[in-house]
Order: structure tokens, then sequence, then C-alpha cells
């Protein structure tokens, strides 16, 4: 089996929408608080991921991630 670049973005594009899914466990407060922020950051880094354009040259992968505004991108 080799390694599909492609099929990696997908997985993380499904776990950026599993976190968005993700139900609030039963705590209250500052724990509370630690979810939602450990939540968005999780969001955040697979959605990267998952938009990222991947390429595997001689073995070395890698991630074009576009950061500017939509509007701003080529």
């Amino acid at each position: 089996m080799s390694f599909q670049p492609d099929e990696m973005i997908q997985r993380f594009k499904e776990r950026a929408a599993a976190v968005r899914k993700r139900p609030l466990p039963p705590v209250a407060g500052e724990e509370r608080q630690h979810f939602i922020a450990q939540a968005n950051t999780d969001f955040q880094d697979f959605a990267m991921i998952g938009d990222a354009e991947a390429s595997l040259d001689d073995g070395v992968l890698t991630l074009r991630i576009d950061l500017r505004p939509g509007d701003k991108r080529s």
C-alpha cells in the first residue's frame, strides 16, 4: 500500500467536520471553556490541513496552505 496524500487531506476534512459536530460534555465553568478552546484549535488545525494542496516528491510530503483572505487568493 502506498501513501496517498489526497486521502490524508480527505481524512483531515472529515476530522474538521467531526469537531464541529462534537457535543459538549457535561462540564461547566473553566473546564467547559477549556474544552471549547481546544475544539476551536482542533477545528482550525484540521481545516487548514484539509484545505491544503499536497504533493509527494522523492519521498518528501509538501503541504501548501494558502492563508491569504479569499479575495486575495490567486
